[in-house]
């Protein structure tokens, strides 16, 4: 596969999900430096770990919903910027999509996700020991297992699982993840983690990963720029001055006056708004003695915080600008994936995320929909036309 014939024309009502998302895959590889032989392979892993579903047609609905994106395509792609590199793009992908039903999504992304494992030569011995908790014969809650690949020069990818501390049902989450974290030797972890509204996921880096994390995500319902700078609990994390700035600029400037602009959930000029997503926390665990994090990730909704993509972008672009990284990639990574206006639609940038890891520089995340079967319309605007990305 290459990046020939990416702008010819598409038949219409023969296009599907796989060759969608694969077209977007090869120009996002080209934003962010790699070279056309390991865009090829990655275009072929995602192809593959998508299954069956990569075949379906995008005149037809989604095979199953999915909590991963607000259109229910099962892709979402990512950049993360850090100083004097380019880019690394990631694709987070729900390998037992169409499978069925949670507890049969479950088990094919497990298999697909051990299949990667023999293939690139990782253990998921830290996954297998935690089977028992995040997939019991009747799951609950909005998924059963993500896979994101942190894609990278020699056509193997760097692997991440996500898991569903509410699988065994949401008032067993907190007891979920305090038992996963036991298991895999964080004792004192749990006591560190910042007061939430509930855990939403449980994560692992499998493979060659230089100092593989356990991360716990937590979400913030209604959370001030204030709150947001508390949540670090890192003994040596950012500052809640900087987690502030970077909350104001992602979530716009005036974030805690909305009360004083038409109230929670109005847009300026009165325009109702959709109900906000909460803001998310990580908290990445290394090492086990001290209990502490030695990472500390804030997540930011933006397209909620926003009446269309146009502001979304600005604020991405002012965020970069801000930690002294370029956002020309990412006016590029925009215009790779979709040919709509950002100003025709909301959702586009999903995310934007501010990452501390001990011992590295700040990591700037940019999180971008695919948008296979929907645009969202910009709030208070026109309905901006479905499934028109390249």
């Amino acid at each position: 596969m290459t990046t020939q014939g990416l702008d010819a024309p598409r038949p219409a009502g023969t296009d599907t999900l796989g060759a969608h998302t694969v077209r977007q895959l090869l120009r996002l590889c080209e934003v962010a430096g790699l070279a056309g032989e390991d865009a090829e392979i990655y275009a072929r892993t995602l192809t593959e770990m998508l299954g069956p579903v990569a075949a379906r047609p995008l005149d037809l609905p989604p095979a199953t919903p999915t909590f991963l994106s607000d259109d229910h395509t099962p892709v979402e792609f990512s950049l993360a910027f850090v100083p004097d590199t380019a880019p690394t793009l990631r694709v987070l992908l729900e390998p037992g999509s169409g499978a069925g039903g949670l507890a049969q999504s479950g088990r094919t992304g497990l298999h697909i996700v051990r299949e990667a494992a023999r293939a690139w030569g990782f253990t998921t011995d830290r996954l297998d020991e935690l089977e028992d908790l995040f997939f019991p014969p009747s799951p609950e809650g909005p998924l059963a297992l993500w896979c994101a690949l942190e894609l990278r020069p020699g056509g193997i990818p760097k692997v991440k699982v996500y898991l569903n501390p509410a699988a065994s049902g949401q008032k067993r989450a907190a007891r979920t993840v305090r038992e996963a974290l036991h298991r895999l030797g964080h004792r004192q972890a749990f006591a560190a983690l910042p007061p939430s509204d509930r855990h939403l996921f449980f994560a692992l880096d499998l493979g060659d990963w230089e100092d593989p994390r356990v991360k716990v995500y937590l979400a913030h319902h209604d959370l001030t720029a204030a709150e947001a700078g508390a949540l670090n609990r890192m003994e040596a994390g950012p500052s809640p001055g900087q987690t502030e700035a970077f909350f104001e600029i992602a979530a716009g400037h005036d974030v805690d006056a909305d009360a004083g602009a038409g109230g929670p959930g109005f847009a300026a000029g009165g325009e109702a708004r959709p109900a906000r997503r909460p803001v998310q926390s990580c908290h990445a665990f290394t090492e086990t003695a001290t209990g502490l994090p030695s990472g500390f990730t804030l997540y930011v909704p933006v397209r909620d915080y926003a009446l269309h993509d146009g502001e979304a972008l600005a604020r991405a672009a002012a965020l970069l600008t801000h930690h002294g990284l370029d956002p020309a990639p990412l006016v590029r990574a925009v215009a790779a994936v979709t040919s709509r206006q950002p100003e025709d639609g909301v959702g586009l940038i999903a995310y934007l995320a501010l990452a501390h890891q001990q011992g590295r520089p700040p990591r700037v995340t940019t999180y971008i929909s695919s948008e296979a079967y929907e645009v969202r319309p910009p709030v208070g605007g026109r309905r901006a036309e479905a499934a028109t990305a390249p």
